[in-house]
């Protein structure tokens, strides 16, 4: 039962520690990194992600910090209705991941 115990409260500790490493940026500050040149632009950050997936519409986009690193997350559907998960470097613009949400 101790190991159990154990096995479970290591669990969430290390949830809990994964999480304390993102955090979402508020509009506030995403716009100071964007008017300090910090990120590139949303515009060019969607327009990106809609070259990526043309004729998509995005849904939904929210930049997080990730390790130290600003990430632009952005969800998107397509004119087939599939639904799309990107990430990308709002520092530099690349995409980091292109997934198909299931």
């Amino acid at each position: 039962m101790k190991t159990l115990t154990a096995l479970s409260l290591a669990s969430i500790l290390g949830l809990t520690a994964s999480f304390a490493h993102a955090r979402d940026l508020g509009p506030d500050e995403a716009l100071r990194l964007r008017d300090a040149g910090t990120i590139v632009s949303f515009e060019k950050l969607n327009a990106t992600a809609l070259t990526k997936h043309p004729g998509s519409e995005i849904t939904d986009t929210e930049l997080e910090e990730q390790y130290g690193k600003y990430i632009y997350q952005i969800e998107m559907r397509d004119p087939q209705g599939l639904e799309w998960d990107l990430e990308l470097d709002a520092v530099t613009g690349r995409i980091l991941k292109d997934h198909q949400d299931t």
